[in-house]
């Protein structure tokens, strides 16, 4: 009998409060989706980072006819760089660094180019002359690529050393902040809807204060009253 009554008056104060109850659980619900839908992006990331970090290519791009004159005060780089390019590629200084290369033409960048832009209008306006000559090169360990980076550092002919994971980085950065901002939210929203728990429980007491009051001279528990 007690145990019935118990259970009808926390039944009642439900219905009694059964807006702030609604509240509360969507509250809640909404701020554990975004921790979980957090928790996965920052899943996701990690294993794209393995991913992609593992395939990055180091670029030396090679100078060209419309290169910077600061960086480029000969012009588009001749045979000789580029024998020159290569054979510190082959040396013992960076070939134990080194897991594989290759050279990419003006041509061929015309075509990749080509490729990677096809539909866009301005595709038809790049000539091959335009486009870089690169090596590409893939390393053992893709954390070492400052090491190429200094090792071309100041060579005539050479326009830059480009490590292809800053371009990743950037990416990785904007899916990090992301990630960050939904943890941010659900705490927001999780602390919501602590106060929003403890605000109903005040108001409740409140509303209640008299029949509390008896149930308290006549002994109750404290189970019973919180109830």
């Amino acid at each position: 009998m007690r145990f019935g009554f118990m259970l009808s008056e926390v039944a009642q104060g439900l219905r009694r409060n059964l807006a702030m109850v609604v509240s509360i659980i969507l509250v809640t619900f909404i701020s554990l989706t975004f921790v979980g839908t957090a928790s996965l992006l920052q899943l996701q990331i990690g294993q794209m980072k393995n991913y992609w970090y593992d395939r990055a290519q180091v670029a030396v791009y090679l100078c060209t006819n419309v290169s910077p004159e600061a960086t480029c005060p000969r012009g588009e780089a001749s045979e000789d760089v580029k024998a020159q390019v290569q054979e510190r590629l082959d040396s013992p200084t960076l070939a134990p660094f080194i897991e594989k290369y290759y050279f990419e033409d003006h041509e061929q960048a015309l075509a990749n180019f080509q490729e990677q832009f096809a539909g866009n209008a301005v595709a038809q306006y790049v000539k091959a002359e335009q486009l870089n000559e690169t090596f590409w090169v893939n390393l053992y360990d893709p954390n070492q690529s400052p090491i190429l980076t200094e090792s071309f550092a100041g060579l005539a002919g050479v326009e830059e050393v480009r490590d292809q994971r800053s371009y990743l980085d950037q990416i990785f950065l904007i899916l990090n902040i992301a990630s960050l901002a939904a943890v941010s939210i659900a705490v927001l929203m999780l602390v919501s809807s602590a106060l929003l728990i403890s605000t109903t429980i005040r108001l409740s007491a409140f509303s209640r204060r008299r029949e509390l009051g008896i149930m308290r001279l006549v002994g109750a528990s404290n189970f019973s009253i919180q109830l």
